[in-house]
């Protein structure tokens, strides 16, 4: 009977029928081998295809094992061998599945990797400070697998050929081509190639990253960042990042980025400083490929400070001289400036699709437009950033036809750290709206669309209790927003003006509709004087479950000696904000500023706070010991 289905059967209607379904299949299991969470047998690179390959060939009447079709000489005998390897790999890997989870499961989820590479054999392993978890030995293995499946070839090179003066200069004009160097690089991933020329970029394929906030293995998060950096010189996706775009338009020699792309993340799961090995590889690089000795002092700054701008841009205060200047004799022209920001906008948007928001955005424009006139002279001076900033929002207030001197009442009761944090839009938009309302005895809230075009900026005003900012945060949490940014701030008489920027997915595109609720709810709450519900320990993701990070607290004093910086880590979670609030109420703990950052999974939040309880070391103790408390889940 089977011989009789053979011989009816079309082999090329077969074929394309096959490869159709395969086709679809790979879009439904995201079109990738290389997914935190693939599933064993239906994944790109996965059993399915195995057998799919072994299918086709047999109803070409070609084989119906690797042996036979490495005699017909459709593969090698290694290939052949290499197939078989991986097909035993799979099917291992899913009979232990069923058996740790009881029943047909062919996802390799969080929950499982653990037990499943515990059960393989594999072992945590300590190198320095580094850390790989069995997990990421599994994983790692699988995915070599995969991708000797959706390869079927294995390319060997050997040293003569990376030393070769002639393919050297070849991967260069790779590089440097005008077009195709993404698809060339990920081309070259795919058949190994990239791997054998660039022996360390080897060690990180498949390398899975358990930070919270990258959603690729190593490798492919690189070639991300290459992608899109080049997608900074194509005329087609100019509308994306238009700044960026205008930047690298003018920018020389822009295949210097692409090859601190190709290092920056390079020395990841080596041990030690990432930033700092994958320097000296970009250095060898470099030298070995003859650029000259000022193209290669670039590329290694930006391997080795690839991270700093982002840094500098969500967890310090921009309005700060010092904070700028010190920034300004890091980069120290602006030759280096523009391509450690073309590299960091880059380099977040490959992280993931969460990770990257029109805040972030904006927080390293506004950090690469002050200091590049610094470099160009301008020393920074608040006096005449603070007169740039009310002129410009006096000129908004007389379009709306505000009396002359609507604003000089509340332009009195605030300080210069009001107008330094706030741009001259805000500025104007929350005089228009308290400049009649100075000793309001009720607080008001008002809400729009935030000028980034992303998420709702919410301002309150309200005398400043200290549940204030309590309050307001535990109606962030009842409402699931995520909490993009919070400018903390107290008017010489007595009130808080808080700043808000805002987002929730859920409502992204009906933001105007809630607006009216958000201010009628918000103001209700604050007035109420009933106690407040317990904060909400909202759960954690899967990912988070899976890959806790350890809470960390950090407070110390801040430079000036007149309040204290408290620096917290910690998986990220509803009503995270909100229970860090309200220990600072129990504690009467006072906040002045706060920065807010949330990368993917996980936040990094600073705050400047004061209050008599940090004073005492006991005191103090007993606040961080609760604090960390309200961290854990």
């Amino acid at each position: 009977m089977q011989e009789r289905y053979y011989a009816a059967l079309n082999p090329q209607a077969f074929y394309q029928a096959k490869m159709l379904e395969m086709r679809q299949r790979h879009v439904k299991y995201e079109d990738t081998p290389y997914s935190l969470e693939p599933n064993c047998k239906e994944s790109p690179g996965g059993l399915r295809d195995l057998q799919v390959i072994l299918w086709v060939a047999k109803a070409a009447g070609l084989g119906s094992s690797w042996r036979e079709l490495a005699q017909r000489g459709l593969i090698t005998l290694t290939e052949a061998r290499q197939l078989m390897e991986k097909e035993r790999a799979f099917k291992d890997i899913r009979v232990r599945l069923h058996i740790h989870c009881g029943r047909r499961e062919d996802r390799l989820v969080f929950d499982v990797q653990t037990p499943i590479a515990l059960s393989l054999g594999f072992q945590t392993t300590e190198e320095g400070k580094s850390v790989r978890r069995a997990s990421e030995y599994l994983m790692q293995r699988y995915y070599w697998a995969a991708k000797v499946v959706t390869q079927l070839n294995a390319i060997m090179l050997q040293n003569e050929f990376r030393q070769d003066p002639a393919n050297r200069a070849l991967f260069l004009q790779i590089i440097q081509a005008p077009r195709g160097i993404t698809h060339a690089l990920r081309r070259m991933n795919q058949f190994s190639i990239l791997g054998r020329y660039l022996p360390n970029f080897r060690r990180i394929v498949g390398q899975m990253q358990h930070d919270l906030f990258h959603v690729y293995t190593v490798d492919q998060h690189i070639l991300m960042v290459v992608r899109n950096v080049r997608r900074f010189t194509m005329s087609e996706h100019a509308h994306e990042y238009p700044f960026c775009s205008q930047l690298m338009a003018n920018f020389p020699n822009a295949w210097l980025i692409y090859i601190a792309a190709l290092f920056h993340d390079i020395a990841k799961g080596r041990g030690g400083d990432h930033s700092k090995l994958g320097m000296e590889d970009a250095r060898q690089f470099c030298v070995d490929h003859g650029l000259s000795e000022e193209d290669t002092e670039l590329v290694v700054f930006l391997v080795e400070h690839h991270l700093t701008m982002s840094q500098v841009a969500q967890k310090q205060d921009l309005s700060d001289p010092d904070v700028i200047q010190s920034f300004a004799r890091l980069v120290r022209d602006e030759r280096h400036l523009t391509a450690l920001y073309l590299l960091t906008v880059a380099d977040i948007r490959g992280t993931s699709p969460k990770v990257w928001n029109a805040w972030k955005g904006k927080l390293l424009e506004d950090l690469y437009r002050i200091t590049l006139r610094v470099l160009g002279g301008e020393a920074p001076s608040a006096d005449r950033e603070l007169k740039n900033r009310q002129d410009e929002a006096l000129k908004t207030l007389r379009l709306y036809g505000l009396p002359n001197d609507a604003h000089v009442a509340l332009w009195k009761q605030l300080d210069i750290s009001y107008f330094l944090r706030h741009d001259a839009s805000d500025i104007a938009w929350q005089t228009r709206a308290l400049y009649d309302k100075l000793d309001s005895p009720t607080p008001i809230v008002k809400c729009r669309l935030a000028p980034i075009g992303e998420g709702l900026q919410i301002t309150v005003y309200a005398q400043d209790e200290r549940d204030v900012f309590a309050r307001i945060c535990s109606y962030f949490d009842r409402k699931n927003f995520s909490i993009l940014d919070a400018k903390i701030h107290t008017t010489r008489h007595g009130y808080a003006l808080d700043t808000f920027l805002v987002t929730e997915q859920t409502f992204a595109n009906s933001y105007r509709d809630i607006i009216s609720l958000i201010e009628h709810e918000l103001t209700t709450l604050i007035k109420s004087e009933a106690p407040l519900s317990p904060p909400n320990k909202g759960r954690l993701s899967r990912l988070s479950r899976n890959f806790p990070i350890t809470p960390t607290i950090d407070l110390r004093p801040d430079e000036r000696g007149q309040y204290y910086l408290l620096s917290i880590s910690a998986n990220d979670r509803n009503g995270l904000l909100y229970s860090i609030a309200n220990v600072m109420t129990k504690y009467k703990v006072n906040l002045h500023t706060a920065k807010v950052m949330t990368l993917g999974e996980r936040v990094e939040d600073v705050f400047l706070i004061d209050g008599v309880v940090l004073n005492n070391s006991r005191n103090q103790i007993q606040f961080e010991t609760e604090l960390l408390e309200a961290l854990r889940v």
